[in-house]
């Protein structure tokens, strides 16, 4: 029961330090910590819920000198926490594979690029083995994801190994705004904008997806859309 509710903790920890090829060397450092962190929650835990049962039955429980006890536990939770971090890689590498992961196009080895580079037309997205094109325009949103940004079209997501700044320059202006620090939106899906009182907004595109939009962002937003300070587009 308490390895199950560390799970999302786990998750968490991923999520922020992903365990890539590209990656894993920066992430160790931080996932080493995250492990004995784990293992304290994990032996409290326990302790506390046999306390518990023993209570309920009537009888008195107790696990002994803790420190005495923890590197024997450690060396089996932090097992416990690779085998966690092994799972959500894996679990990635297929959903990558399933719904296809984005790249830019590449410029040929002769001759010039069939469009410009910088700012593509069209992304490559491979699937299953296969390689097929979307078309940038048709990208609703942009969501950042740790070492990735996330292309969602048409219900799909498509990872892309980018950080925000660097899609930046590859996506339209006039067609993209940003609207918060980890999302982009195409403003050809935006629907509705409901300002909050706390001077932050949230989008609504036409699929129904609920966007955040942070106030330091609502401002150029607003001025793109061409609307009222308290209207709703």
């Amino acid at each position: 029961m308490t390895l199950l509710a560390l799970v999302p903790m786990v998750a968490a920890f991923e999520r922020r330090w992903p365990f890539r090829l590209d990656s894993w060397r920066r992430s160790l450092p931080w996932h080493l910590p995250a492990s004995v962190l784990f293992s304290l929650l994990h032996v409290g835990g326990m302790i506390a819920l046999r306390k518990l049962v023993y209570a309920f039955a009537g009888h008195s429980y107790s696990f002994g000198p803790w420190w005495r006890g923890f590197g024997y536990e450690y060396l089996k939770d932090v097992r416990t926490y690779a085998g966690f971090i092994v799972a959500f890689c894996l679990y990635r590498l297929v959903l990558m594979r399933l719904q296809g992961e984005a790249r830019l196009l590449a410029e040929p080895d002769e001759g010039p690029p069939l469009e410009p580079v910088e700012r593509p037309e069209r992304f490559l997205v491979r699937k299953l083995g296969k390689e097929f094109l979307i078309a940038a325009r048709e990208i609703e949103w942009v969501q950042a994801c740790g070492n990735y940004v996330n292309l969602h079209l048409r219900g799909r997501d498509y990872p892309l190994r980018a950080t925000m700044a660097g899609i930046e320059g590859r996506l339209d202006p006039l067609r993209f705004v940003r609207v918060h620090r980890s999302y982009f939106v195409n403003l050809d899906y935006l629907q509705e904008i409901e300002p909050l009182e706390t001077g932050d907004a949230r989008l609504q595109l036409v699929d129904g997806t609920k966007i955040p939009c942070s106030r330091r962002y609502r401002g150029q937003l607003r001025e793109r859309v061409g609307a009222a300070p308290a209207a709703t587009a």
